[in-house]
């Protein structure tokens, strides 16, 4: 197992060898302004024109984002399809939205094929040479907005304010979601220290722990999922993103801590650590939820660290707690040397890049 040196996240040369991964985290915000100013005519275009579809199905990449912000306010069915095609009652008379990478996506090709074949009405976000765009060119219904990167989150937002245009969806202000990513850039910039820096500081909590991460809200719950995808990759350890009901068995299975043991003379198995995402949501089932998981960690000796982000429109506060997360899981992987120290095999520059993976 890998041991974690706090003295690498101030490390200079440590940051400045992962500085490809910190750079690619900070340009979240300009990348969604890209995909906004880059979509900007196709989505001028988009209206209702009378027209609602009868449901609404979504493929390809963050599709299950796309449903959290999607379904407690969309006037018709909402269905996150998992693929292969389409559901079989898919028809003329829906819309299929479709978000897809440069890489080829099976899934992805396939809904947008079949959607062509169906003659549904498409909504595209995907580069314009890339297999999905391609496979979506027969239609005449179609909508695509060409994505500038393989950034899900920034596609996701451009689809969303589409949907908002044609009264499907809420109000999404994607300029508010880049200005939010700069703001959390500037707070977990690697040029901030420890004590001022709340990425750092949630990486050291991570240090020794096995991450149990916990959103309440339909929304904090996915940022959750996103936030372990990243921790898992940064640490090559297990991660757990669940509901309440399955992590509050994980909390109570745990022994108390023995404050005698020696770890020098036999290390303690990595105990859990308990990371609540709280993105401002006022409902009484989730201050329930927490309660319940605090009091359960409290009384079984389990750490735990919550991320807050309670301003900002929905998806705002979901960017936000979700790229809070992933500076998290890339000070981790830093501490650990996973990041920014070259291995044997690997050309300079290249040092532990996940910055290619979904999860970035």
């Amino acid at each position: 197992m890998s041991v974690f040196d706090d003295s690498r996240l101030d490390d200079p040369a440590a940051l400045e060898a992962s500085d490809h991964l910190l750079r690619r985290l900070a340009g979240a915000g300009a990348r969604v302004r890209a995909e906004l100013e880059a979509s900007e005519e196709a989505l001028s275009q988009l209206s209702t024109d009378g027209f609602r579809p009868r449901a609404i199905v979504a493929a390809g990449r963050d599709a299950r984002l796309v449903r959290a912000v999607l379904e407690p306010v969309c006037p018709v069915p909402f269905v996150a399809w998992p693929g292969p095609g389409l559901p079989g009652w898919t028809s003329p008379l829906d819309l299929v939205v479709v978000l897809g990478g440069s890489d080829d996506d099976p899934g992805a090709v396939a809904a947008a094929s079949e959607a062509v074949r169906r003659g549904a009405g498409l909504l595209v976000a995907a580069p314009p040479d890339s297999p999905v765009a391609q496979a979506s060119a027969g239609s005449r219904h179609a909508v695509r907005l060409p994505s500038q990167s393989d950034d899900q989150l920034a596609a996701a937002v451009a689809v969303l304010q589409g949907l908002h245009q044609m009264d499907l969806g809420p109000a999404v202000d994607g300029k508010a979601v880049a200005e939010m990513l700069d703001e959390v850039a500037i707070e977990c910039s690697p040029n901030n220290d420890v004590a001022s820096n709340p990425a750092k500081d949630l990486a050291l909590m991570l240090a020794d722990a096995l991450p149990l991460v916990w959103g309440g809200s339909v929304l904090a719950a996915r940022a959750a999922r996103r936030v372990v995808e990243a921790v898992r990759l940064a640490s090559g350890r297990p991660a757990l993103a669940a509901d309440c009901g399955h992590l509050l068995p994980v909390l109570a299975n745990q022994p108390p801590r023995d404050v005698f043991a020696d770890p020098f003379d036999q290390p303690e198995e990595l105990r859990p650590g308990l990371v609540i995402l709280d993105d401002g949501v006022e409902d009484a089932g989730v201050a329930e939820h927490r309660r319940q998981l605090e009091d359960k960690a409290e009384r079984h000796d389990v750490r735990v660290h919550v991320v807050r982000q309670a301003n900002g429109t929905d998806v705002a506060r979901y960017a936000a707690l979700t790229q809070h997360g992933r500076y998290a899981a890339a000070y981790l992987g830093i501490g650990l040397g996973r990041y920014g120290t070259p291995r044997p095999d690997q050309a300079p520059g290249t040092a532990g890049n996940p910055a290619e993976d979904p999860a970035w």
